[in-house]
């Protein structure tokens, strides 16, 4: 498994003086810190898991954002059971995003499963960009993600705002 610390920090749940200098100088996050912890213990478990790739953790009020590999994403999806044992290891909702992604595929990431049918920035009265994103169907009170969240996760990640409409609001 590839972590932002030393695979052995990771899983002894305790940072070496070049880790933690990594930290304090803000090369690493406390967030990278702690999901790499997170998914080392769950490896020890969980054998799927030992290839994974975390390129970095963001986290944004209680929300984890974890930058894996696109395959790593894949698997993670594919079973119900391993989301839920990761999930549990965080102390907020994650969220699972390819790493170094176009803003479009952020924002697909963020909605799956849900399909989005357009991203397209919109420019405002101003001068000012907004990206709106059209999602497939129209909302419910039981729509599975929080799209309050979202737009702030994509405003604290990407420095994107953004406008979120359903197409059967339309």
């Amino acid at each position: 498994m590839e972590l932002p610390i030393c695979g052995f920090d990771a899983k002894n749940s305790l940072l070496c003086p070049m880790c933690e200098s990594k930290v304090e100088s803000g090369e690493l996050t406390k967030a990278d810190v702690e999901a790499s912890m997170n998914l080392a213990k769950v490896a020890k478990t969980n054998k799927s898991i030992d290839n994974f790739k975390l390129h970095s953790c963001k986290e944004f009020e209680g929300n984890f954002i974890l930058s894996l590999g696109k395959e790593d994403i894949r698997i993670i999806r594919q079973s119900r059971t391993l989301y839920r044992t990761l999930q549990e290891e965080f102390k907020g909702k994650i969220w699972l995003v390819e790493a170094d992604e176009t803003d479009k595929r952020f924002i697909e990431d963020l909605f799956f499963p849900t399909k989005i049918l357009s991203i397209n920035a919109v420019w405002a009265p101003g001068g000012i960009q907004k990206t709106k994103a059209v999602v497939s169907g129209k909302w419910t009170p039981k729509f599975p993600i929080d799209t309050e969240k979202v737009v702030q996760i994509v405003k604290d990640a990407r420095n994107l705002d953004i406008e979120i409409e359903f197409e059967d609001s339309r």
